[in-house]
């Protein structure tokens, strides 16, 4: 659909809802898989209006998800003529999971990530709940206390970022918040160099074409050589402060650093602008799902600044927020 570009000017929500709604419908015409018929009375929301809306719904103006069911109830009823309760909606937007990764990961490639010099990768932490609180809460087991600097101690998820220097995500991967970096950026790169991972948890998205920068506590000592062996991965960080390894000069060390600051920035997008630092999930389905669809949303507002002739990463003025 073509768009006039509007440098200064934020799109109305039904401009953008239309956008939004072709480019999802035109990817699964285009690529698929077709839409999995399930059993029972057949859905009021086909996969493309659910996709829309559980993308919609992650800007961080919603506050909350009842918020954001308000809204659509008072104001989306002419888009979505099928829009009934919360909860069905929340359960195909769970079982619509593994299409919203599939989505935004294929949006990724379609914005030029295969030609990406370089990927920067690292994790950032989602709180679910307070560590101190008692009890075992909603996630006991896929979720549990872990550290990070930013946080201190927390219970929930870490989850890993890899994106080209122009802040496009092209994967993430879910992991409790106790491992250690190493093993899971192995886990990653494991499954982002199997076709059957891929295919599994296409969230992963595909290889990186040229080298990923890494923080020096992701490495190790070993591994970069493991990967390197394994899956032809080359690998730039700063060596680890172990016994015997020669750090690098100051020099080079400012030379790398900013290569690594357009992930800072793309975390400020998913926690603040889609509300991940929000998150309180009851589902670790529910949380993918919602995950993914964060991601996707941040790629396609790239994709849709570049339409409209505005910086990639430009997505407070997009949407006119006062029509929310």
């Amino acid at each position: 659909m073509p768009l006039t570009p509007l440098k200064a000017q934020a799109l109305d929500t039904d401009t953008f809802l239309t956008a939004l709604y072709v480019e999802i419908d035109d990817f699964f015409q285009r690529e698929g898989p077709p839409e999995a018929r399930r059993p029972g009375p057949a859905a009021a929301l086909n996969r493309s209006e659910v996709l829309c809306l559980a993308l919609f719904g992650r800007w961080g103006t919603f506050p909350s998800e009842r918020a954001f069911w308000r809204y659509a109830r008072a104001h989306l009823r002419p888009f979505f003529p099928g829009l009934g309760e919360r909860s069905p909606f929340n359960r195909l937007a769970r079982a619509y999971g593994v299409d919203l990764q599939r989505w935004a990961t294929g949006l990724a490639q379609h914005f030029g990530a295969g030609g990406a010099l370089y990927e920067a990768l690292d994790l950032t932490a989602v709180p679910t709940r307070s560590c101190h609180r008692r009890g075992r809460g909603w996630l006991a087991g896929p979720a549990d206390v872990g550290y990070r600097s930013r946080l201190g101690g927390f219970a929930g998820f870490k989850v890993l970022v890899s994106c080209t220097p122009r802040g496009v995500i092209t994967g993430l991967g879910v992991a409790p918040a106790s491992p250690n970096e190493p093993p899971f950026t192995e886990s990653f790169l494991a499954l982002r160099h199997a076709a059957a991972g891929r295919a599994q948890m296409p969230g992963v998205g595909l290889p990186a074409r040229g080298m990923y920068v890494l923080d020096k506590g992701f490495a190790g000592r070993e591994r970069p050589w493991v990967w390197w062996q394994a899956w032809g991965v080359e690998v730039l960080c700063a060596p680890p402060a172990y016994p015997g390894t020669t750090p690098w000069p100051k020099a080079a060390r400012r030379r790398v650093a900013p290569l690594r600051q357009i992930i800072e920035t793309v975390f400020a997008k998913l926690q603040g602008g889609f509300g991940l630092a929000q998150e309180r999930p009851h589902s670790v389905a529910g949380f993918l799902a919602r995950l993914a669809a964060r991601v996707a949303l941040h790629n396609f507002c790239i994709g849709l600044n570049r339409r409209l002739g505005r910086p990639d990463l430009a997505f407070a003025g997009l949407v006119d927020y006062a029509a929310l």
